[in-house]
């Protein structure tokens, strides 16, 4: 992979990572609810998370994906369902409910394992992957694409969490967070709904 290659790769990675998605609507969700440094463990899960994702699509999973209809399909409604359910949780209670019922943020583990059922992580995975991945050097350039999704990643989580953790004050008002709850649900709702009516 050219030095130039590389450099429209990274300029990509950070505008899939750094625009509105599932993954920042719910690290801003649970930088207000809980705080950033009760994000970091989700924070760390998303970047890493999504690298690993990416890299594992482009080595084993790119070309299946794109010649089977049928896992595109199972997939696609899979992915649709579970991120409802998330919607859901984040819209009504703030965060994943707890063994007590009590709303909590995402573990380091859940956050990497949500990546498997984000759809907007699914279509960058294989859209990348068919782009730059090279069957001469499959696990170099699978390296390559990993490590600038991480880079724009790890950047890209950290201020969303940021973010959200810096608008704690405002939303102080339990009729405010309410409302950005329920927007944060809405946004990962919209989401899937536009997955659907787009595949």
């Amino acid at each position: 992979m050219t030095f130039d290659t590389f450099t429209a790769l990274l300029l990509l990675a950070i505008a899939g990572c750094w625009t509105p998605g599932p993954n920042n609507a719910l690290l801003a969700a649970s930088g207000v609810n809980f705080g950033l440094r009760r994000t970091m463990p989700h924070v760390h899960g998303v970047w890493l998370g999504f690298a690993g994702m990416i890299f594992l699509v482009a080595v084993f999973l790119g070309e299946a994906f794109q010649q089977s209809a049928l896992l595109r399909e199972l997939v696609r409604w899979g992915v649709a369902a579970l991120l409802l359910w998330v919607a859901w949780q984040i819209a009504t209670t703030g965060g994943l409910p707890s063994r007590r019922g009590e709303p909590r943020p995402f573990t380091f583990v859940q956050a990497a394992a949500f990546q498997w059922i984000n759809a907007k992580a699914w279509v960058m995975a294989v859209a990348i992957s068919a782009q730059f991945i090279t069957a001469e050097a499959p696990l170099r350039t699978a390296g390559m694409v990993a490590l600038a999704f991480a880079l724009a990643g790890a950047t890209s989580s950290f201020a969303w969490a940021a973010g959200g953790q810096a608008l704690r004050g405002f939303l102080s008002v339990p009729a405010r967070l309410k409302a950005f709850n329920i927007a944060m649900g809405a946004s990962i709702a919209l989401s899937v709904a536009l997955m659907l009516l787009g595949g």
